[in-house]
């Protein structure tokens, strides 16, 4: 059999290794990679031209895809979708062979013990609290999708009585015919717009896919405060369960509360900030529907610190404290992390431009709590600008002319010049990181490389 892959990346190279070396294959990549297979069975196609930074599934120069149509299966990462959308008519028989790894995951699964998560930010979080709160109720669970191992990694150690949690991101769910057993949905805003989906209609009904598939016996898992959630939740067939509120889990008199039993105090959860004991409850609310084991949630919620590059705690250095937040790409999540601590802050914002509004984030940067900002990549003279627009006070902020230039070194240097002993600084830009960083892994590294550095 001849197979296309379209992508060389996680989940595509997770597809090469589920079918073998015994077939041929045709690998159609936007760029050349230097980890691509060898073989006279494979053929690689790829763009020759350097691809503008960014997310994948949007180049113009579309011919790397000429031929896939031959293969008679076909497996795309699923950022490639709108590249093919636009290559093949929606009515090409193109569409009857051609599917991502999680639909071989949803059709090959030997349990329908599924959780999936979605939602803007907090997927992550929430996926990892109810993995690890399974298996501490005893019970066999695996973590993967958009985290972790990729799905068809997953599949050899899944068996009929396996619980499996799943991050699903917007492209993963983008016109996905499948939804999981248990569907927990997070707050939602504006992200990857005009970059990837092209309106927020776009987003947002991707993200409702988690339930339009669901059937009366599955559960819908949604944020009552946040409209995109709770709309699309009114989508699923099943058991319809806010967290946050009762019946779900949430916070009452400083206690952490699911059907009137008081799991434990807030002041015991490890995870900062209040947007975390949003996902706390959304992932006890989750894990209520399978196990009411309070002592085995508890464990998780007083051990687990949190996910790396969200909200991770660098190091200190004279009295200051430094958080790593480079996974946090939006203005959303900017605010959020100012909003996790009390103490005076000085902050890195800026990057590259995906396409978000920053009018609240600007506003949020005139707080009497905000000591000094270093403005850095694409977007820092831009949202600079917007705060002086505001009030915010010119003599607060750092930045050079040309903002790509900065090196983490001279960040951490401004960010160390401008703290006092028991401020917070934050690496929580706003933006992405392309343009001056690999990604936001790369950048998080980076500053917490800094921060040892000066603390040795």
């Amino acid at each position: 059999m001849k197979i296309g892959l379209i992508g060389w990346g996680v989940e595509t190279q997770s597809a090469y290794r589920y079918f073998g070396p015994d077939h041929q294959y045709l690998i159609c990549n936007e760029e050349p990679r230097d980890d691509f297979p060898a073989g006279d069975n494979i053929q690689i196609q790829f763009i020759n031209t350097p691809r503008t930074p960014g997310l994948v599934g949007n180049v113009a120069d579309l011919t790397y895809l000429d031929g896939v149509e031959d293969c008679q299966q076909i497996i795309f990462a699923a950022a490639s979708r709108k590249n093919l959308e636009k290559h093949f008519d929606e009515n090409s028989d193109f569409w009857q062979k051609a599917k991502t790894i999680q639909h071989i995951f949803f059709e090959e699964s030997p349990t329908k013990n599924i959780i999936g998560v979605t939602g803007s930010k907090g997927k992550g979080t929430t996926s990892t609290l109810i993995a690890k709160m399974l298996e501490a109720g005893g019970l066999k669970t695996s973590l993967g999708g958009n985290i972790g191992l990729a799905v068809l990694d997953l599949l050899p150690n899944v068996t009929p009585e396996s619980w499996v949690v799943l991050e699903l991101s917007s492209f993963q769910l983008y016109k996905f015919p499948h939804s999981p057993h248990i569907a927990v949905f997070l707050k939602l805003w504006p992200e990857h717009i005009d970059e990837w989906h092209k309106t927020m209609e776009d987003y947002i009904s991707s993200k409702a896919n988690i339930f339009t598939n669901q059937t009366d016996s599955d559960f819908a898992v949604y944020l009552p405060s946040n409209e995109h959630s709770s709309q699309s939740a009114q989508l699923s067939k099943g058991k319809h369960i806010p967290y946050t509120k009762t019946p779900g889990a949430f916070i009452d008199s400083q206690n952490l509360v699911i059907n009137d039993q008081i799991i434990m105090g807030i002041s015991g959860i490890k995870l900062i900030g209040p947007h975390n004991l949003e996902n706390v409850c959304a992932a006890v609310t989750a894990v209520w529907q399978v196990h009411q084991n309070v002592d085995a949630i508890k464990s998780v919620l007083t051990s687990f610190t949190g996910l790396e590059h969200r909200l991770e705690f660098a190091g200190e250095i004279n009295g200051v404290r430094y958080y790593d937040d480079s996974f946090g790409t939006t203005p959303d999540t900017a605010i959020v992390a100012m909003d996790s601590f009390k103490e005076p802050k000085v902050i890195v914002i800026g990057g590259h431009d995906k396409g978000n509004p920053f009018e609240d984030l600007a506003k949020r940067l005139t707080d009497s709590d905000i000591r000094h900002v270093v403005f850095i990549g694409n977007t820092g003279a831009k949202i600079l600008d917007l705060a002086i627009q505001v009030g915010f006070d010119k003599s607060k902020a750092t930045i050079k002319e040309n903002s790509n230039d900065w090196t983490m070194s001279e960040i951490l240097n401004m960010l160390s010049i401008s703290a006092c002993p028991g401020d917070v600084a934050l690496l929580s830009t706003g933006c992405a990181s392309f343009g001056m960083f690999k990604d936001y892994k790369e950048r998080g590294q980076l500053f917490k490389s800094a921060v040892r550095s000066l603390i040795s």
